[in-house]
């Protein structure tokens, strides 16, 4: 950047250095041309005519009192022909040329194309600066995101892994009780803690690869999630799906990771409400897409915190690692080429967050 200040500081100065140096030659190109007029028939004008034609570079206009072009040099003829041969744009000058007691005419110039060009170089030095600074950016961003994406398939992977073989050991000691203890009615709910470790399992498995994606009614996904939060959250907190009944939703769907993300939500949402408080569900469409809103009454988010609420690592909660929601973005935006966005919130009424999903193409 120092570099970059230093090279526009010396073309300002160079600048200024060539409009002085034209404009001693316009003072000498004058000269010549009045001692042109005033030459006699016999006298030897090779010199002054040499002046005169040296100018090769400065475009020169001699017009008339009422600003009438009446000679030209290093002009476009097109223009002037355009311009009806009127002097519209004064860049320097009058000099003054008489070429009688009663009559005089007026020298005008513009700038050579050197010092126009000379002109544009300090814009095209930042605007060469920018573009670096932009590409170390994207390049920046693009390293930074391909180390994260490194990060969360790494952590998943071995997460799965490391769950597999107690998932199974589990597994082998409750098949044990059923057969000990087959009347044994806790043993059915181990069971089912068990699939559910199972289940969580086969989600870190599903996104440190690229999941696929098949048509599939978003409809019971969201059902099987609500279904799990309810049973866990207390009775206070109305959950309201019926806005789901009876409808089809298709749309390019991984189901258990979708119902990965909507439990994250309706964890935090239930997270958010102290007390008595509902949460909502809203289902919209167009051509292409389907919406889903979820709507909280809880605490809702303040604006700098809304800013960062998908930054991994970053929670408004007490207890949390703050992943649940950029895991969530991730799942929605990367593996199912959505959008999972924060609605609204605002602070005392509540929150909302909006899942959009394709559909399939052909419809």
């Amino acid at each position: 950047m120092i570099i970059v200040v230093v090279s526009v500081l010396f073309t300002n100065n160079l600048s200024r250095e060539l409009q002085a140096e034209e404009q001693k030659n316009m003072d000498i190109w004058a000269e010549a041309t009045q001692q042109l007029i005033d030459a006699d028939v016999d006298a030897d004008i090779d010199f002054i005519s040499s002046v005169i034609e040296k100018n090769t570079t400065i475009p020169v206009y001699i017009c008339d009192e009422e600003g009438n072009i009446l000679a030209s040099r290093n002009v476009d003829k097109k223009q002037l022909e355009a311009n009806d041969n009127k002097l519209l744009t004064r860049h320097h000058g009058p000099i003054e040329l008489k070429i009688n007691d009663e009559v005089s005419q007026y020298i005008y110039w513009d700038d050579s194309r050197l010092l126009t060009s000379l002109r544009y170089v300090p814009y095209a030095q930042f605007a060469l600066i920018f573009i670096f600074i932009a590409i170390a950016v994207i390049v920046m961003l693009t390293a930074q995101r391909s180390e994260q994406n490194r990060l969360w398939v790494g952590l998943s992977k071995e997460t799965a892994h490391q769950l597999g073989t107690p998932i199974s050991s589990l597994n082998a000691w409750q098949q044990l009780l059923a057969e000990t203890y087959p009347a044994d009615e806790y043993v059915p709910q181990m069971k089912r803690d068990i699939e559910r470790l199972q289940m969580i399992a086969d989600r870190f498995q599903k996104i440190g690869s690229e999941p696929a994606l098949q048509p599939e009614n978003l409809i019971p996904v969201i059902q099987n999630a609500v279904n799990y939060m309810r049973a866990r959250t207390s009775s206070r907190i109305l959950i309201d799906d019926k806005c789901l009944n009876g409808v089809n939703r298709t749309v390019q769907l991984n189901a258990p990771l979708m119902q990965w993300v909507i439990e994250n939500l309706l964890k935090n949402a239930v997270d958010a409400i102290s007390g008595k408080g509902s949460i909502t569900f809203q289902l919209h469409e167009n051509e292409h897409d389907v919406m889903l809103d979820i709507t909280d009454t809880g605490k809702g988010i303040d604006a700098k915190a809304q800013r960062r609420i998908f930054e991994p690592g970053f929670t408004s909660k007490d207890r949390g690692w703050g992943l649940g929601l950029p895991l969530a973005k991730r799942i929605v935006e990367q593996y199912h080429g959505g959008k999972l966005i924060l609605k609204h919130s605002q602070v005392g009424v509540g929150t909302t967050f909006r899942i959009v999903l394709k559909k399939p193409e052909n419809g």
